[in-house]
């Protein structure tokens, strides 16, 4: 099981599916962690599916057309199983085969591309759920070790001379080009992986949130090795 120590009061450990979904956030405590162990060769259906792009969606039709082995199988009826039952929650789970996402390079001193620390925002109440069957798995920061970009001086003045507009619009630019949504790690920070086939359910930050929204990022992909995540 992944090491939790860094961030023991930020993320609470259930063991069921249920208690996943139906565990409030509280106090410090913004990531909620089903732990599993789970059975069959997800890597062959990664190898199996037709790729389209740097992140291809597997629907389910696809998914169950599949030719596999038994350890295959396995492994798809554990994906369709997950699936389900977020479903059955109200949520609109997507499972990728992803090579790599985007970087985004249109600010070059501060990219807000998935592999930038950052938290999920939404104006509706809402949580992110994932879990990576295969391949590199996320990662996220204890709050307690990580810093709002926009609030560091040195990177604050750069947007500032970025912006060069009215000074009461300056934090409204921030949000639309979500800027305010990074984080810069400390230099003591121990990033915690969420390692495979764990179900997650991280904090988002919405207008009827009570806890501070759980930074997270994509990691650093292997080179010739994809991952499969389901997302939502």
């Amino acid at each position: 099981m992944t090491d939790l120590s860094p961030a023991e009061h930020q993320i609470h450990r259930v063991t069921n599916f249920q208690d996943l979904v139906a565990t409030p956030f509280s106090g410090e405590m913004n990531a909620i962690c089903w732990p599993r162990q789970l059975t069959g060769d997800f890597s062959e259906i990664v190898k199996k599916v037709a790729l389209s792009g740097n992140i291809t969606t597997i629907e389910e039709e696809e998914l169950c057309e599949l030719q596999l082995s038994e350890q295959g199988q396995l492994a798809r009826e554990i994906l369709l199983h997950d699936l389900e039952v977020l479903k059955g929650h109200g949520a609109s789970p997507i499972l990728n085969v992803i090579s790599y996402y985007d970087r985004d390079d249109t600010f070059p001193f501060f990219p807000t591309d998935v592999y930038s620390f950052h938290v999920d925002r939404s104006p509706i109440p809402t949580d992110t759920f994932l879990c990576t069957y295969y391949g590199e798995s996320s990662e996220i920061l204890p709050n307690s070790q990580g810093k709002k970009k926009v609030l560091i001086p040195a990177i604050r003045d750069e947007l500032k001379k970025l912006y060069q507009g009215a000074a009461e619009g300056f934090e409204s630019f921030l949000s639309d080009h979500f800027f305010d949504l990074h984080y810069q790690a400390t230099p003591d920070a121990r990033p915690i992986s969420l390692g495979l086939g764990h179900l997650w359910r991280l904090a988002v930050d919405h207008p009827e949130s009570q806890v501070p929204p759980c930074i997270h990022r994509a990691p650093t992909e292997k080179p010739g090795e994809s991952r499969l995540l389901l997302i939502c």
